[in-house]
């Protein structure tokens, strides 16, 4: 077994043009101020970091770094979930993900989609440059606005769709495996991969390529009703990181999973921060320990109600006291009684 690492923060939710969130300077002394050991970046946000500078640069990567460990927190992974998104976007999609592609390419969805997997390839090169082995990113859909079954859907379109998206990773998925570090798709509603099934259809048709991982989010799986901790020991070869994020789901007579187009702070199903919500953490920190994952524990703050500032303390303090210091021998070898093989050939009444 293997200890988790942390705990960590990525900082996507909490960059800002206020001090101390609007450099890296100062982001990362409040991040060690708040008791972490570790920070996940954002790819995307130029007040934290030049994502040019990172793929061509390991100069560049080792200041990065370096300042980030001078100021008490390692950089445990980079991000390029807005990036990730805008490799696949469906038409009904467009105005409402165009903002997060660089202005440029802006009402060009062609343009916009070559720029989103540049932006990728480059986050992938920086890792390396980082000596950084997991990359965090979103799949993207195509297929998303036919989740539900109704109208019927044409024979044919769900694959043509996964078809689509698998060619459009595949080469980013190379390029990972020429760099050593594994693509880590969070496993979310709104992407084409938001569930166990849908992974596999994507996995099976990039030749269950070796940097195709998931990014675990027990949260996403409470609001879809789905078992998250047997989706751990399924997935256990894949899983490689681990966003610790609650969450809770009160289903009513007037709304379920769907929850009536209403606002976060009215739903059935909200993310809460940690502690405040129903996901069993304490079987889930349990379950990475005894499948040996070593990678890091990531706080992604999200709550409706709470303080962000309030929920990233708390947060710190609350993976520090489920990490599971895993143990190096059985607790009951105190009653080891040393037999050898002939011992036991003559407990079993072997000759």
């Amino acid at each position: 077994m293997k200890n988790l690492k942390g705990p960590a923060l990525f900082l996507a939710q909490f960059a800002g043009d206020e001090a101390p969130f609007n450099s890296w300077d100062s982001i990362t002394k409040w991040a060690a101020d708040c008791g972490y050991k570790g920070v996940q970046v954002p790819s995307w946000d130029a007040r934290l970091f030049d994502l040019e500078k990172a793929a061509t640069s390991k100069t560049y990567c080792d200041e990065f770094k370096g300042q980030a460990l001078a100021n008490g927190v390692e950089v445990t992974e980079l991000s390029t979930h807005l990036q990730g998104q805008l490799v696949a976007v469906h038409p009904a999609y467009d105005d409402a993900f165009d903002g997060f592609a660089d202005p440029s390419v802006r009402g060009n969805p062609k343009a916009r989609q070559a720029w989103a997997v540049d932006q990728v390839m480059k986050a992938v090169s920086a890792s390396a440059n980082m000596g950084i082995k997991n990359h965090a990113s979103f799949s993207g859909a195509l297929a998303w606005p036919y989740m539900y079954p109704w109208p019927q859907r044409p024979a044919g379109l769900v694959e043509t769709a996964f078809d689509e998206l698998a060619a459009r990773w595949r080469p980013i998925l190379d390029h990972a495996d020429e760099s050593d570090v594994n693509i880590c798709y969070e496993i979310h509603p709104g992407e084409d991969l938001h569930d166990g099934v849908t992974f596999e259809m994507f996995l099976e048709r990039v030749d269950n390529h070796p940097r195709c991982n998931m990014l675990y989010d027990p949260s996403h799986y409470v609001l879809q009703c789905l078992d998250y901790l047997d989706n751990i020991d399924i997935y256990k070869d894949r899983i490689k990181m681990f966003h610790v994020k609650d969450a809770e789901f009160n289903p009513t007579g007037r709304q379920g999973v769907y929850s009536g187009y209403q606002p976060w702070v009215d739903r059935a199903g909200r993310f809460r921060s940690l502690g405040d919500g129903q996901v069993d953490f304490v079987s889930i920190f349990s379950k990475m320990a005894a499948n040996d994952f070593d990678g890091w524990a990531v706080v992604e703050w999200e709550c409706c109600l709470k303080h962000p500032e309030d929920g990233a303390r708390e947060g710190a303090q609350f993976v520090a006291d489920h990490i599971i210091r895993v143990t190096e021998r059985a607790f009951d070898d105190f009653a080891d009684s040393g037999t050898d093989e002939a011992a036991n050939r003559k407990m079993l009444g072997i000759d």
